[in-house]
């Protein structure tokens, strides 16, 4: 089980919940059980350029990405970029 923490942009859409606590063999799967899950991945399933994931603290995508176990992981944060100028 690890505990998957939203950003607030995104708890938003997620019925005002951050935290849910999901059963995943890897970071991927864990995202795509998220209710936002369309909108951490785009149309060819791949994240969003948008989003950082962190593994415990650590990058995920230096981790292997979506494919990245989860077999000893307890926390999986998103944080969203912002833009602009």
């Amino acid at each position: 089980m690890v505990r998957v923490t939203l950003p607030s942009m995104l708890a938003a859409q997620a019925g005002g919940r951050q935290h849910f606590d999901i059963e995943a063999e890897t970071v991927g799967d864990a995202l795509r059980a998220l209710p936002v899950a369309d909108l951490l991945f785009n149309e060819r399933g791949e994240w969003r350029n948008h989003l950082n994931v962190f593994i415990d603290g650590a990058d995920a995508r230096e981790q292997g990405g979506p494919a990245c176990p989860l077999a000893c992981a307890r926390e999986v944060l998103i944080i969203a970029m912002l833009s602009g100028g």
